[in-house]
């Protein structure tokens, strides 16, 4: 009898070993996509319900169908079996000591077993789709084999496994590929309503006085000088010799630019490079745009000139246009983040892209160079016309660390026609005219000849120079200090508007 059950047993366990190893010799055909519809919806109602999408809230399945559907790339965000809220102290971590990379070999291992049984040859190192950053525990690998993605998620060794390449409403195509881009060009019909002519010989953009920029000017003479902005966003173009060769003229002397990449370079689907390496060349015309916006020189060329026009320029190329549906561009703006809070001279960051679902690799991030003291400004968002009846404000100015700016009309009670807003704004800036659309001026791509840029973009650069007007005046002043006069300034102030924050800052104000 005991002899029976003991052969019984042993029956159950083989029959039980043999279906398991015959599940695990199932090839998933990765040819054939699942269809995101449902996934798309469900992100949609998270984003109109919640005010944002978290892949935290998504099944195993649902994260299979984002990586099958864009580029099979995961990024794991990765902690030692113990350790809890690394996300609040990553400026301070060391994922170089033996804890931090046993717990990123072990998952590692982990991935690269169950990957093997698509792919027997597969070795560690192709699994990386980019090089890691160095500061942030977290990579991003390939994932090929749906099971991966339960083993790994639930391992006591992840903080997150997301997909980052993928973005609802792909058939919106035509909208998504070059979002921002191509329109950075001379504009053609300007007339004396906008603009005025400055000393030495150059535009002062027709919104300025509505945030009292001249008499900030007034009382913060410096213009920014000793304050460096670092701005992410889809490079500098380097025909626009006032961000080149003549940054320093006129009045605006004595400062520097540093050019810097570091979107990564296309690859295919086997993460192979495609194409050449990608270099700070701006070549959408929004990056371009918002530096000057921000701190075009005070010249005598006749362009257009920006707030902070004594400041310190970094441009950082981080993505290709100015939605973030890529995964390069995720990666890229995560190391732009990081580059910038690592940057000690970097006292603000500006950054006019975004995307709908989180990203918890550009999260920690930002939070890193939070933690280095850096006062972040980033975009609330500016609607494709498929998005603008559901979306608030994007990601990531929907975080705690960034200062969320949108625009409104020279009305000062409307929001510009394409700019989100919400409860999550804190501050606007006046940067379209109700009659006729105007935007404000900017540098153009190329030429002296002054263009326009409109949207939550221009609000975010032009106030990340207003706040290095008030740094510049007060050089001591931590972040929040900085912060707080901008707040006290602001025409709403002591109380927030539910769609507009703050409000309007005033420069004289604020730099009194």
């Amino acid at each position: 009898m005991k002899k029976s059950f003991l052969l019984l047993i042993t029956l159950v366990l083989l029959t039980v070993h043999s279906c398991r190893k015959q599940e695990s010799n199932i090839t998933p055909d990765i040819s054939v996509k699942p269809d995101p519809a449902s996934l798309d919806q469900y992100i949609r109602e998270k984003l109109e319900s919640q005010g944002q999408f978290l892949w935290a809230w998504a099944t195993d399945e649902q994260v299979w169908t984002a990586l099958a559907n864009a580029d099979f790339v995961l990024s794991v965000g990765y902690r030692p079996v113990g350790v809890a809220n690394a996300e609040d102290h990553l400026h301070e971590l060391n994922i170089q000591s033996p804890i931090w990379k046993a717990a990123r070999q072990s998952l590692l291992d982990l991935i690269l077993a169950s990957e093997r049984r698509l792919n027997p040859a597969l070795t560690e190192a192709s699994l990386f789709a980019f090089a890691e950053n160095d500061v942030l525990p977290v990579f991003d690998v390939f994932i090929k084999n749906p099971a991966t993605i339960s083993l790994i998620r639930q391992s006591a060794l992840i903080r997150y496994a997301e997909p980052i390449g993928y973005e609802p409403f792909k058939t919106q195509v035509a909208e998504r590929s070059d979002s921002g881009c191509g329109y950075n060009i001379p504009a053609t019909d300007l007339t004396s309503a906008d603009y005025t002519t400055i000393t030495p010989a150059c535009k002062q953009s027709w919104n300025h006085p509505f945030h009292k920029i001249t008499e900030g000017w007034t009382n913060s003479p410096n213009a920014g000088a000793g304050i460096t902005v670092a701005i992410i966003d889809t490079g500098c173009d380097s025909d626009q010799e006032n961000l080149g060769s003549s940054f320093n003229q006129g009045l605006s002397t004595g400062r520097t630019v540093t050019k810097l990449v570091t979107l990564p370079q296309a690859t295919n689907f086997w993460g192979q490079p495609v194409g050449s390496p990608e270099t700070p060349n701006d070549l959408c015309g929004h990056g371009t745009s918002m530096q000057g916006a921000c701190l075009a020189p005070r010249g005598t060329d006749g362009t257009s000139v920006g707030i902070a026009y004594k400041a310190n320029l970094v441009s950082i190329r981080a993505a290709a246009d100015v939605y973030l549906d890529e995964s390069r561009e995720s990666v890229g703006v995560a190391n732009a983040f990081t580059t910038a809070g690592n940057n000690a001279s970097v006292r603000i960051i500006s950054m006019s892209m975004g995307r709908l679902t989180s990203s918890s690799q550009i999260s920690d991030a930002v939070k890193y160079a939070h933690g280095k003291g850096k006062l972040i400004f980033c975009a609330a968002g500016t609607s494709f016309s498929w998005s603008s009846w559901f979306v608030g404000v994007i990601f990531p100015a929907t975080m705690a660390e960034a200062v969320a700016v949108t625009g409104i009309q020279d009305n000062l009670s409307s929001a510009c026609n394409t700019c989100h807003t919400g409860s999550k704004v804190d501050f606007v800036l006046v940067m379209e005219k109700a009659s006729n659309d105007r935007h404000p001026l900017t540098l153009a791509d190329y030429s002296d000849s002054p263009a326009t840029v409109g949207g939550s973009s221009v609000s975010t650069a032009s106030t990340a120079g207003i706040a290095a007007l008030v740094w510049s005046k007060y050089p001591a002043w931590t972040r929040d200090q900085v912060l707080n006069r901008l707040k006290t300034s602001a025409n709403y102030y002591p109380s927030r508007n539910g769609s507009f924050g703050w409000g309007r800052i005033n420069a004289q104000l604020a730099t009194q």
